[in-house]
């Protein structure tokens, strides 16, 4: 379990790194977008946008993942209670998706911001 996070962290920080480096900019086009009054920070502004949908993703799969594992259990301990279980699951994944589109607005947001 711990060698599966070190892995996970470690490309954590190499997407990082090599999207930092890629959006080196040079002193010329740094010049040139403070000119236009634009931000000069759009590699921090799309790794925010990545990393939000990326950690939004994540959560909410697990979220949903163990809702429903949850629910299926309990319907099948108790199969006479599939009725009482169901309309709460559903809206408990509806939930959890929102919050899902919310971390996909806020990600649009910060692009559309870059652009």
């Amino acid at each position: 379990m711990k060698l599966k996070h070190l892995f996970s962290f470690a490309a954590l920080f190499i997407i990082t790194a090599f999207s930092t480096l890629a959006s080196a900019q040079g002193a010329d086009a740094a010049a040139a977008v403070k000119a236009q009054g634009l931000a000069s920070n759009f590699g921090i502004i799309a790794i925010a946008a990545g990393l939000t949908m990326g950690l939004a993703a994540l959560g909410g799969s697990l979220g949903q993942g163990r809702a429903a594992a949850a629910a299926l259990e309990g319907i099948a301990r108790n199969p006479g209670a599939a009725g009482q279980i169901r309309g709460p699951m559903i809206l408990g994944l509806a939930l959890i998706e929102s919050l899902v589109i919310y971390a996909l607005i806020i990600a649009l947001l910060l692009v559309l911001k870059v652009g």
